[in-house]
């Protein structure tokens, strides 16, 4: 019998955590789910460790390939109709899926339902403050296209997606590095509701393997999102939008954050059509007018 709900775990070199992320899944109050990970070359056991859970998971081994073409993998080996990603370092309190499924039974036109939750550290603690930077994110339920324009707002373990996202969007983008997951939700917010349960179900362990520390190749990313897809569907994005103004401001942010990672990668050019591009939509934003000068400066501009 094909499972309702299909959990994804993209497995490489986190052996010391598998443990707990398996036994999270295991200890949901849902039951109709299967687990299929793909483990992407590890070396540290974590294979060893995998085949010790026999047929309580779908287990299949490639050479190293990377996030998203291990995510895709994931995809394309799983049977159910919503899908569920959980990074090999994280975990869930056992009602996440259980609400989830009732959240996405209830509202069809929501294409991922997503959840609050805590930055944890190494030992499964609880970490205080914003240890990557930024508080956990939050966003309503309903049309969110505002909101991911600016940045990513949604935790990759923390989702549910129907399988029908993937199946007429394609799959997570396999040349992206760290930020392939919000171009992906990006496009789903393009044409479905984003759902969000404010409930700590998903807990993101913070450590110093995590990409979100890989700071050039989450620059070289973002540029990627921002010209290839977001700022690419402008004129769909203004059709999609909740609030004319409340999109000019995002587009606004969006094109200032461009013009500093531009320039945080040394292409002033760049940077400076994109603070102007930014100033254009709002000629208020002091922010801009500061970096578009500093890029004329021999000193980096502050992030």
């Amino acid at each position: 019998m094909t499972p309702r709900v299909s959990v994804l775990i993209p497995s490489y070199n986190h052996a010391p955590y598998l443990p707990a992320a398996l036994h999270s899944v295991f200890d949901q109050t849902y039951r109709d789910y299967e687990i299929v990970v793909v483990d992407d070359g590890s070396t540290d056991g974590s294979v060893e460790i995998l085949r010790g859970y026999g047929d309580r998971i779908r287990l299949f081994v490639q050479a190293n390939r990377g996030t998203y073409p291990t995510l895709n993998r994931c995809i394309a080996e799983s049977q159910g109709a919503y899908l569920a990603i959980l990074n090999s370092d994280d975990l869930w309190a056992p009602t996440k899926l259980e609400k989830q499924v009732a959240l996405l039974e209830a509202h069809p036109e929501v294409g991922l339902v997503h959840t609050g939750g805590y930055f944890i550290d190494g030992k499964g603690d609880i970490q205080p403050g914003n240890p990557l930077g930024f508080e956990w994110p939050r966003t309503p339920t309903g049309n969110i296209i505002e909101a991911l324009v600016r940045c990513n707002k949604i935790i990759a373990s923390s989702v549910l997606v129907r399988r029908e996202c993937f199946e007429r969007l394609g799959g997570f983008r396999e040349d992206l590095f760290g930020s392939g997951d919000w171009e992906m939700w990006f496009r789903i917010a393009l044409e479905w509701d984003i759902g969000y349960i404010d409930e700590p179900l998903t807990m993101y362990r913070v450590h110093g393997a995590n990409a979100s520390f890989q700071h050039r190749r989450v620059y070289e990313d973002d540029v990627k999102v921002r010209t290839e897809t977001i700022h690419a569907n402008e004129s769909r994005l203004w059709q999609r939008a909740t609030d004319a103004r409340a999109m000019r401001l995002a587009l606004a942010h969006s094109y200032a954050c461009l013009g500093t990672e531009y320039a945080l990668l040394g292409d002033r050019a760049q940077a400076r059509r994109a603070y102007l591009r930014s100033l254009r939509l709002y000629p208020l934003r002091f922010k801009s007018v500061l970096r578009l000068m500093l890029t004329f400066l021999p000193v980096k501009p502050p992030l």
